[in-house]
């Protein structure tokens, strides 16, 4: 049996299609399993991943519609099964996997916006369900390809090269971080398509967060994010103003998991790198604005969700609408008024319990 895994929504979807991934192997040990992603850190986050024997990368918004075309045709009939990795309520996902002409084509029926992008264009349904997590919605996308049922609910996998832990061991020993301190790492981005840059918890607040930490606890502050972030990463460090704060700057989504593996705990918008953080096992704070923690919380890690948990939330789901707020008092007030004192309260609890 060959199966292609269409994994084009980005770092934290792939990562939380592992677990799925992993009881798939399990059940065919002897099928090939590929995966087409489109964006670079999925594609490391998947290289390394035992489970896989090919990942394609294929960057499709970059390269325009007759190169896509193109590249899909070259696939096109190669496999006997396809999987729309959840989330990926997009017609363009759906038209893809249509395209890959497999016999049992794989995807979610969302609850919401399914016919607009396209979603009858599968022939293998799974029905979305709001109280479940991502990672339990794609192990019944599995379930449903191979018409069987699994018990287990793995982890996260994420898989740290040796040449990723070396480089983290190089930075920590420059920066003198030592084995008994208390680290808390940081990420403030997050996705900013589809106005999700409103996901985000103010940088004054983690800035404030961070003093307070380093004042009251002695802690090493690292930021985390992507190279597009760069700027966000170095006004909350200038803002913090300390030689206990450090940017990183690494090279891989893998070298930035190895240097995060440090952590004591982890402080995280609803992000990639909360998956990432999830996947290492780290103790994570998760702020939730807009989104279903029902779908997204750090999966099989000890974590805590920091939310208001207003009657209107959540109010994203997944569709290709960009987020907005419908409140008349103040725009996403439910990641607007999450305080300082909520999140450090969170990571103080983490401490007094180990």
């Amino acid at each position: 049996m060959k199966i292609l895994l269409v994994a084009l929504s980005g770092i934290g979807d792939a990562l939380m299609f592992t677990p799925a991934l992993k009881l798939l192997r399990q059940d065919t040990l002897d099928a090939t399993i590929d995966a087409l992603v489109m964006f670079k850190g999925a594609a490391d986050i998947f290289k390394g991943n035992p489970h896989l024997n090919n990942v394609y990368h294929f960057d499709f918004l970059k390269e325009g519609a007759v190169n896509s075309l193109k590249y899909i045709l070259r696939l096109r009939k190669k496999y006997d099964a396809s999987i729309n990795v959840y989330p990926s309520n997009r017609k363009e996902y759906n038209i893809i996997n249509f395209l890959l002409g497999a016999k049992k084509r794989a995807g979610v029926k969302y609850l919401r916006e399914d016919f607009q992008n396209f979603g009858f264009l599968n022939n293998v349904r799974v029905i979305e369900n709001d109280r479940i997590h991502n990672v339990e919605t794609n192990i019944k996308l599995t379930e449903a390809v191979i018409g069987k049922s699994f018990k287990d609910k793995p982890p996260l996998d994420i898989y740290l090269s040796d040449a990723s832990k070396n480089s983290a061991n190089e930075f920590l020993s420059n920066a003198g971080i030592k084995q008994d301190e208390l680290v808390v790492g940081f990420h403030p981005g997050c996705a900013t398509f589809k106005n999700h840059i409103k996901r985000r918890w103010e940088p004054e607040k983690f800035a404030e967060l961070g003093h307070r930490l380093i004042e009251k606890k002695n802690a090493k502050v690292l930021i985390f994010g992507g190279e597009d972030e760069n700027d966000l990463k170095n006004e909350i460090a200038n803002k913090i103003a300390s030689a206990n704060v450090f940017v990183i700057n690494a090279g891989s989504i893998l070298e930035s998991a190895a240097i995060m593996n440090r952590c004591n705990v982890f402080v995280t918008n609803d992000s990639s790198q909360m998956h990432v953080a999830a996947a290492l096992g780290l103790k994570t704070v998760a702020i939730i604005g807009p989104t279903n923690p029902h779908y997204i919380h750090p999966w099989k890690t000890d974590h805590k969700i920091v939310s208001l948990n207003l009657e209107c939330s959540p109010c994203f789901f997944y569709s290709p609408r960009p987020l907005r707020c419908n409140r008349d008092d103040i725009k996403f007030k439910c990641i607007k008024e999450l305080t300082v004192d909520m999140v450090y309260s969170s990571i103080n609890n983490f401490l007094m319990e180990h």
